[in-house]
């Protein structure tokens, strides 16, 4: 036996154990709910297959085109609905909210020769107050996030109302900047330099993160696991671009949407403020003895949720081009906290990310969109709906609960 086989097989053991740990901790990022968003993104394609072979139209590029335009609005209310279940809270007046932002932006618009811009403007700080309320109530008064929401729920769309007055509905005529939110699309050039943009940010992003992890010390994770990353991001990207401008062009309501959703994840995951939230939905009493202000968090996210609320409000009504008496009701609420749960931002606080506002409204919108396309009724589209929410709820209940004893 020669001298160096007790090397080679001292190394052949130290990898198999390192390969050992690394499937061990795979395993319980799965376990822990942590792969989230590879599992919906699973999801999304069995969803996608499930009806292109039912209707050949659902893949075809107009069809991809309206679905995205149909979510922007449900997907930048989730990103508010987001922020406040990191917290362990809830929101349900945000349907209402962003009905009610709309209805002051149009009737300023249309019945008192508001600039539009400006019009817009008070319809997010109207957000922006409602929210701030809420914080107040639920801080100062104690009063729970549901109970507030809930009475908001019902109190605003009763201001809706009274705001639009005795017409019910109100056109945003003539043509502005409002409309233009949503009618304008980017010619095919814009679209994929906006395309090669969006992956060179999240090469950097992805590149800094390696660097800053390994200045502090810590493993920066494998490489290909990084570049796997980066390779998939390109082709999705590179993909819905070419998708878009086979149809109508990029869309500036998706880029409105892209740059909110990217700005938050910077926010949660970047910055100090961001860290406060996950710390308050973790542990409150743990955030309150370190010294952070759990009061001024809370009444934070509220006045940016109800915030989002109204900018998802505006650019419905920039899609449909009118505000009436049921903007901001029926399944809205549903749809836009249906979707981050579905997409694993947990109910318990504390876990979760932004962007699971786009994966979340692109499974809701998908499956709404092809149910249309089947020309199914009402009725089995709640059903379905409810059943794949009950179904990602019990998920992360099981997920916590798996948690908590390990």
């Amino acid at each position: 036996m020669s001298p160096s086989n007790p090397e080679i097989s001292a190394i052949e053991e130290r990898d198999a154990i390192e390969n050992e740990t690394r499937r061990g901790a795979f395993l319980r990022r799965i376990n822990s709910g942590q792969i989230g968003s590879l599992r919906v993104l699973i999801g999304i394609v069995v969803i996608w297959t499930i009806f292109q072979i039912a209707n050949d139209r659902f893949l075809t590029s107009i069809n991809l085109e309206n679905l995205m335009l149909q979510i922007t609005a449900v997907a930048v209310i989730s990103i508010g609905v987001v922020l406040v279940l990191l917290l362990g809270e809830i929101d349900l007046s945000v349907g209402a909210v962003s009905g009610l932002a709309a209805g002051v932006m149009a009737v300023l618009y249309t019945k008192h020769g508001w600039n539009p811009n400006l019009a817009m403007l008070a319809g997010l700080a109207t957000g922006a107050a409602i929210g701030c309320f809420n914080g107040i109530m639920i801080t100062q008064f104690r009063v729970p996030s549901f109970v507030v929401t809930l009475a908001g729920l019902l109190g605003w769309q009763g201001v809706l109302l009274w705001v639009l007055g005795d017409e019910g509905t109100v056109n945003l005529v003539p043509a502005s900047t409002i409309t233009d939110l949503t009618s304008t699309f980017f010619s095919d050039t814009v679209g994929w330099i906006l395309g090669l943009a969006t992956i060179a940010a999240f090469t950097l992003v992805a590149l800094q993160k390696r660097r800053s992890r390994s200045k502090a010390g810590l493993p920066p994770g494998p490489i290909v696991g990084t570049i796997i990353r980066l390779v998939a991001t390109s082709i999705a990207v590179l993909g819905a671009v070419y998708i878009m401008n086979d149809d109508r062009g990029v869309p500036l309501a998706v880029v409105i949407m892209l740059v909110l959703m990217a700005f938050f994840t910077f926010i949660t995951e970047r910055m100090r403020f961001g860290r406060h939230i996950f710390a308050v939905g973790g542990n409150e009493e743990a955030a309150r003895r370190a010294g952070i202000r759990v009061d001024g968090v809370r009444i934070a996210v509220f006045t940016l949720a109800s915030t989002l609320a109204a900018a998802g409000g505006i650019l419905a009504a920039s899609r449909l081009i009118a505000v009436n008496q049921s903007s901001g009701s029926g399944d809205l609420l549903l749809l836009a906290i249906a979707g981050p749960v579905i997409a694993g931002t947990s109910l318990f606080g504390g876990r979760g990310f932004v962007f699971s506002a786009l994966l979340g409204a692109i499974v809701i919108g998908s499956i709404s969109n092809g149910m249309d396309l089947l020309a199914l009724e009402s009725s089995v589209k709640y059903m379905i709906t409810g059943a794949v929410l009950l179904a990602a709820v019990t998920l992360d209940s099981a997920t916590q609960k798996r948690r908590a004893t390990t």
